[in-house]
């Protein structure tokens, strides 16, 4: 049994089968996810668990090197987008698309964890990226 890390066996194998490049979306309660993709169903109730609070839990365990967020997100509700925007700390880029946009990307991702967040706009496309780990000789 695992009681380490990541312990949901469904964001835990999500994680798992992203490589280099690959999308993985945190969703609000309401996006309208494309069929075909998997989906990790994590809501309970409304905004129970929010989207940062998987960001943050994401954070722990996968290495993403870019953020794609809807600019609707930052009219709509600034400090979210902020938020987003640092949950990866600050050498993550921020890459700010149209909503029609994330949805057309939203069919390119392969797994979508959807939240109970009942916040506007709150929903993010990670790309997986290689973490601090890996060895560079010449780093230029």
């Amino acid at each position: 049994m695992n009681e380490i890390g990541c312990i949901n066996r469904e964001v835990a194998y999500a994680l798992a089968k992203q490589g280099h490049g690959d999308l993985l979306m945190v969703t609000d309660a309401g996006f309208a996810i494309p069929s075909g993709i998997d989906v990790i169903d994590l809501s309970v109730s409304e905004n129970k668990p929010m989207v940062l609070e998987i960001l943050a839990m994401l954070n722990k365990f996968h290495s993403v090197e870019k953020v794609i967020i809807a600019s609707q997100t930052k009219q709509v509700n600034p400090t979210l987008f902020t938020n987003i925007s640092k949950a990866f700390g600050g050498t993550v880029q921020a890459e700010i698309v149209d909503h029609s946009q994330l949805k057309e990307l939203s069919k390119t991702v392969k797994t979508v964890i959807r939240t109970g967040d009942f916040t506007a706009y709150g929903n993010v496309i990670l790309v997986s990226g290689a973490g601090d780990r890996w060895y560079l000789e010449n780093n230029e």
